[in-house]
């Protein structure tokens, strides 16, 4: 691969390690590494998630992100504490506006509330090399709000996330060059290990022989097109550390643009009626943000997560229509068209939904046999509108005042959880 022409800027991935637990502890006065923290999503609830651990709760009692409230040890050590989103965001502000002392505000690309990407280009006679102006920036986060971070430095956006997960995430810092591709990113297996390769496309993968990132690097170029089609190509470039992306612009893990959300239930939903309405409530969510970015789309996705005792796996479905849309209804009814095709009957705790195979909204499409349609694609921007201005529980449909809707509560929490 001739890497003359791709990329080369020295791009910093920085990622607040524990970010939630760092927070929490500086609120309380705790010491990070020397107290048993964790952040658990509900005191409610047994089998709540713990949403960060501090270092000494995964190494001592082995909980770490992903656990469940049940399996904390009932230990005086440990510390316990709900979640304060808007705490949290206040915190990434804040260090997003430090790291803006270091480099010019369009030079950052903040990713999630805990990580961000920074281009360090032109840094060199103020900080000293990209290693130097990066390490400071850690030490200015840890000095100044006693969060730890680990930081991931590449010719590209790609690369410095993979330097980050691969390896800084363990070592609090490494840098990675084109040169190392086939040292540090080819061994890695399993191929879910890689950023960007989820286990269905691992297993996809696996069919065709591939195990590794090398073995993708290698592998057939036209096979791969073949099989995934723009995806085959991504992934294939990817295996080689070539990412074309530009600051700013979003790190495409599925192959395109997609409105999505995904919800855990609060309870085991054990009916379709129930299921349907927090399907409505979501839909509504998704193509509201579709329609407040101009786009409409065809392909309609839908996936299922059984309760932890139930017998069935869950289910990830989608169905392309055949006339782009941002209409909730629409997206509602083909929803409940999968739902009803693959729902075993078993206890629900999670749903997503998600639309895709997206295109710019133009106009309306108009139909000789639908009169109505030019009026209901007006319903949806007025609604809107009066959401915008007054709030997002100011308009709801009938079904959201029903023990199964889950909208207005969901309104008072930020990211999911307590703000």
């Amino acid at each position: 691969m001739n890497y003359e022409e791709m990329p080369n800027r020295p791009i910093m991935c920085i990622d607040m390690k524990c970010f939630y637990a760092s927070c929490i502890a500086m609120l309380h006065g705790i010491d990070i590494l020397e107290t048993p923290v964790a952040v658990v999503a509900n005191f409610d609830q047994p089998g709540s998630v713990v949403l960060a651990a501090s270092p000494l709760m995964k190494e001592k009692y082995k909980i770490k992100t992903g656990s469940r409230r049940f399996e904390i040890p009932k230990h005086p050590d440990i510390q316990l504490f709900e979640p304060k989103m808007s705490f949290f965001i206040q915190m990434s502000m804040t260090i997003t506006k430090l790291i803006a002392n270091y480099v010019p505000v369009d030079a950052i690309h903040v990713y999630s509330v805990d990580e961000s990407f920074v281009d360090l280009t032109g840094t060199e006679k103020l900080w000293g090399s990209p290693e130097q102006a990066a390490r400071e920036i850690q030490a200015a986060i840890l000095d100044q709000y006693n969060v730890p971070s680990a930081v991931g430095l590449g010719p590209n956006m790609l690369m410095a996330k993979l330097a980050l997960d691969l390896e800084a995430k363990k070592t609090g810092f490494a840098q990675w060059t084109y040169g190392d591709i086939p040292k540090k990113l080819w061994p890695v297996r399993p191929l879910s290990e890689m950023w960007g390769i989820g286990k269905q496309m691992e297993a996809n993968l696996n069919k065709m022989g591939i195990q590794t990132v090398g073995g993708l690097a290698n592998a057939d170029l036209n096979d791969l097109e073949e099989q995934f089609g723009v995806m085959g190509n991504q992934l294939y470039h990817h295996a080689w550390g070539i990412d074309l992306s530009k600051l700013g612009e979003p790190l495409i893990t599925n192959g395109a643009l997609s409105f999505g959300k995904g919800q855990m239930l609060m309870r085991d939903y054990h009916t379709r009626k129930d299921l349907s309405v927090v399907l409505l409530e979501m839909c509504e969510d998704v193509m509201k943000r579709a329609r407040d970015a101009g786009f409409v789309g065809r392909t309609i996705s839908l996936g299922l997560s059984y309760s932890r005792n139930a017998m069935t796996k869950g289910f990830h479905r989608s169905r392309t229509i055949d006339t782009p849309t941002n209409e909730t209804l629409v997206m509602y009814k083909t929803c409940i068209e999968l739902l009803d095709e693959h729902f075993a009957g078993e206890p629900a705790r999670q749903l997503s939904v998600r639309i895709s195979n997206l295109e710019r909204e133009h106009s309306i499409q108009l139909d000789l046999f639908d009169e109505r349609k030019p009026q209901r694609q007006l319903i949806g921007p007025t609604m809107d509108a009066i959401r915008n201005r007054f709030g997002a529980t100011a308009l709801l449909r009938a079904v959201s005042f029903t023990g199964a809707g889950t909208a207005i509560k969901r309104d008072r929490l930020v990211g999911g959880h307590l703000a």
